[in-house]
């Protein structure tokens, strides 16, 4: 069963929202298909619902929290149950920490890290079997979403190259406490074996031109001067690496992914000026930048 009343309060910061309903949690443990054989990794696990439940199929549960006070909760109710012997906690930021292996990744995530964690756990070597991950309803929709869809977009065309993506359940926002803002599903996100062979950067570069303007067509945004003449700097860049023997080899690189898409645009258009990049490019400000850039920044 789970628990209700807690000695602290959550923090907002770590966007901690306890899942406390017992059938939803049965549902998520019944579709991520556990073996007694299977490793899992839970990411976030709060004080510890989902957690036990894990226990009862895997043959070992590993945990990654941030918050201590989280951790000594679900270590606390982890002994009385009496499964201490094939649990470990990792404390740490599950974006900035390395991962350990796990056959199976079970996550009730907090919805600030949902486009990172996607990603890093698509570029986790070697390679996983199956991942139960919760997110904020309007994400997971975007992650299954079909060509022709409102939903489908940049996030949608990357993550479908990299791995094949359900969405599994419905979670209503009073299964939480505190209750979020906004409704939740469940999705399974299993990676593609072997991956395809491509620069992943260089595909994200593309793809993020290709959504630069929703309204546009693909005729259209590729005669934009600024666009037009980022692509002949690249081109002269890549002969000039390739006549002097320099090209690399195609690395499984997901970094690009993992930067916010005012970041990204911001980085693009400073290359596209002629200016290097500086300390403040990853931040979101617009200022110094022309009209036309700034409607680039508000496109996803």
């Amino acid at each position: 069963m789970a628990r209700d009343s807690y000695n602290f309060s959550f923090d907002k910061s770590f966007g901690q929202h306890i899942l406390k309903n017992p059938k939803v949690v049965e549902q998520i443990v019944e579709k991520s298909g556990i073996k007694p054989t299977d490793i899992v990794l839970e990411i976030g696990p709060g004080t510890g619902n989902l957690t036990v439940q894990l226990l009862e199929r895997g043959k070992k549960i590993v945990a990654m929290e941030i918050d201590p006070r989280m951790i000594a909760e679900v270590t606390k109710r982890v002994q009385k149950q009496g499964y201490s012997y094939k649990f470990q906690v990792i404390q740490g930021d599950a974006i900035k920490s390395p991962m350990p292996f796990f056959d199976v990744c079970v996550a009730n995530t907090p919805y600030q890290i949902s486009s990172p964690l996607v990603f890093k756990l698509i570029q986790h070597r070697p390679m996983f079997r199956c991942a139960i991950l919760m997110f904020q309803r309007e994400f997971a929709q975007r992650l299954v979403a079909k060509p022709g869809s409102n939903m489908y977009c940049r996030l949608s065309v990357n993550v479908q190259l990299l791995a094949r993506v359900d969405h599994l359940i419905k979670v209503s926002k009073n299964s939480f406490k505190p209750p979020p803002k906004v409704e939740s599903s469940v999705i399974r996100l299993e990676p593609k074996y072997p991956p395809p062979p491509i620069n992943f950067t260089e595909w994200d570069g593309l793809v993020r031109l290709c959504f630069l303007r929703k309204n546009k067509t693909l005729s259209g945004i590729f005669r934009l001067k600024n666009v037009l003449k980022m692509l002949h700097e690249n081109f002269k860049t890549y002969y000039q690496q390739k006549d002097a023997g320099n090209t690399k080899a195609i690395e499984h690189d997901l970094s690009a992914f993992m930067q916010s898409d005012d970041q990204a645009m911001r980085q693009m258009l400073q290359k596209v000026r002629g200016a290097e990049p500086t300390a403040d490019a990853d931040k979101p400000s617009k200022a110094g930048l022309s009209k036309k850039e700034r409607r680039m920044l508000k496109v996803q």
